[in-house]
């Protein structure tokens, strides 16, 4: 995606050994969520170098699971910038971060969204090939990236769509719907990822918008962020 007129939120690129929050100056305030951003190629070996001391020992396992390397190390980068950057922001090592679940709007069990003890610090993780965004605010936050959807997958997903976002998309010319479609669907997931009920909710309930400026929705914002060509993304920020 290109900046233009339209507001984009611009990620910061988290390298190796690089500073973390505390060295960058950041402040986190709830009018306005920081994002870094992860390019799995150039932070790769970093990631696996620290993984041992970094991970807990479920991450571990879970990263041992993985077939492909890409995408081990796609989870394993993701998830030992996210460790740094929690350890960075609450003055802690990142092994001894804490990170539990919040209870199941549906059913109360814990594994809801993740949490953080105490909720002064929340936080959001997508990735995709390649990528990992990163949110983190002082009020609940989700975050989306995506890689660009095909065209041939953009009828298959038309009846999960809000009615006025199916339209939009329809009155589209055919070049300029993977764009648009994969607008939507980063704002939807990260709206419901900021909610935490994820896609068990019925995303055709709320109304994001296709176009270059994210719909309004009661007591959230919704921003585009500025990722690499061939991506979009978006934040949800619950309103103070």
């Amino acid at each position: 995606m290109k900046p233009g007129t339209v507001h984009l939120l611009v990620p910061t690129p988290l390298s190796g050994p690089g500073p973390g929050p505390g060295a960058a100056g950041a402040v986190l305030v709830a009018a306005s969520p920081q994002l870094w951003i992860v390019d799995t190629t150039t932070y790769r070996a970093h990631a696996s170098r620290h993984a041992p001391g970094t991970l807990d020992a479920q991450e571990l396992a879970r990263a041992a699971e993985f077939v492909r390397a890409a995408d081990r190390d796609g989870y394993v980068c993701a998830h030992v910038a996210l460790r740094r950057l929690l350890g960075a922001y609450l003055g802690m090592p990142a092994r001894e971060v804490v990170v539990d679940r919040a209870p199941c709007t549906h059913c109360d069990e814990p594994h809801g969204r993740p949490v953080l003890p105490g909720g002064s610090l929340h936080f959001s993780l997508s990735h995709c090939t390649g990528i990992s965004l990163l949110a983190f605010a002082t009020a609940p936050v989700g975050v989306d990236v995506q890689e660009l959807i095909l065209p041939q997958s953009i009828a298959e997903t038309a009846d999960v769509l809000h009615p006025r976002e199916a339209a939009e998309l329809a009155a589209l010319p055919a070049a300029d719907r993977s764009l648009a479609s994969t607008r939507v669907w980063t704002r939807k997931e990260a709206y419901l990822k900021g909610l935490g009920v994820g896609l068990s909710e019925n995303p055709a309930a709320d109304y994001v918008g296709s176009g270059p400026v994210p719909a309004r929705l009661p007591g959230w914002t919704l921003t585009d962020a500025l990722v690499p060509d061939g991506h979009c993304a978006a934040v949800a920020l619950r309103d103070p």
